[in-house]
């Protein structure tokens, strides 16, 4: 009797850990194929972005058929077709692109990144639990595959090599004499990194480019305008640039207005707006083609005086 009361509870509690282990291991390998179905879901989200890419013109001739092979692959062959999708993506000249495609492909690049390290963490977990001497000797994992960990190169997501796409408005405000206002900043992480630019900045998402305009010109200068005097949009201006610590690809369109005065209220800065400019004057083109200093757009000055003397034909034009 007393043999019985040791033993039975010792059984009880051996056999309440084998269901237990078998159990964990059961919600592993769950987890495991969870990973691997968000993976693939990745996966095939950025094939679909690369055939995309490829119907810009914009890259190699062979990046759908690429695209298509990573797609379609057999498993055991999935890493060696995923790769060559991704070195072919990373010889894609990204500025050729529109920008709402390369935000997408950015998009689908880091997901990839993510799902990968997620399904491979599963794999490693539920590999951990299935090497265990007692899960071996009683075969606890069943007929359940083996699943194995995904290896691909991961694209390098710095700012330097994916720069983070960036839509914006801007206004060039004239007064009557013609001159337009510029604001004076620099680069947080570059002393020497100084320029002059226009009114304007970044649009919401879901916000349209002219209610981003008026927006920022009320925010920067205090003055307020209706739609209709709002021109434009004249420009457009594509550039990757850098600013404290990180690349842009930005997409710039600009407007004309004219201003009813030249008195400008910049207590509307954002705190970044605070750091970075240190003053504003209104230019001339003259004054524009006999400074030394950096401004942009870079072709403000050849550009501004047709801007005075004609009016806006309805096309947007491409400036630097």
């Amino acid at each position: 009797m007393t043999v019985l009361l040791i033993v039975v509870p010792l059984v009880l509690i051996l056999v309440a850990w084998l269901m237990a282990t078998a159990n964990r291991l059961n919600r592993l390998h769950i987890r495991s194929d969870a990973a691997w179905a968000g993976l693939e879901a990745a996966l095939a989200r950025r094939a679909v972005v690369a055939r995309a890419v490829a119907a810009t013109g914009a890259a190699p001739g062979a990046l759908r058929e690429i695209a298509d092979h990573a797609e379609n692959a057999a498993r055991y062959d999935r890493e060696a077709a995923e790769n060559e999708l991704s070195r072919e993506l990373a010889a894609v000249d990204r500025s050729q692109l529109p920008l709402a495609l390369v935000a997408e492909l950015v998009d689908a690049e880091q997901r990839v990144v993510i799902a990968r390290r997620v399904h491979n963490d599963a794999v490693r977990d539920t590999l951990a639990q299935r090497r265990r001497r007692t899960v071996r000797w009683l075969k606890l994992a069943g007929t359940a595959p083996q699943p194995e960990y995904f290896e691909i190169a991961e694209p390098q997501l710095s700012g330097e090599v994916a720069p983070v796409p960036r839509s914006s408005a801007r206004v060039l405000l004239l007064d009557d004499e013609g001159r337009v206002l510029l604001f004076h900043g620099g680069n947080p992480s570059d002393e020497n990194d100084t320029f002059w630019f226009t009114v304007g900045g970044g649009v919401d998402p879901d916000e349209d480019i002219r209610a981003a305009a008026l927006r920022e010109l009320f925010e920067e200068t205090g003055i307020k305008l209706a739609d209709d005097q709002l021109t434009g949009p004249v420009w457009r201006r594509r550039a990757v640039f850098s600013f404290d610590g990180r690349s842009y690809d930005a997409e710039e369109w600009f407007f004309v207005a004219t201003a009813s005065t030249t008195t400008v209220d910049t207590s509307g800065f954002n705190q970044i707006e605070l750091d970075t400019i240190d003053e504003h004057r209104w230019w001339s083109a003259a004054d524009l083609r006999a400074t030394t200093d950096t401004v942009y757009p870079v072709q403000l000055a050849q550009l501004l005086p047709s801007l005075l003397e004609s009016e806006w034909d309805g096309r947007t034009r491409s400036v630097r």
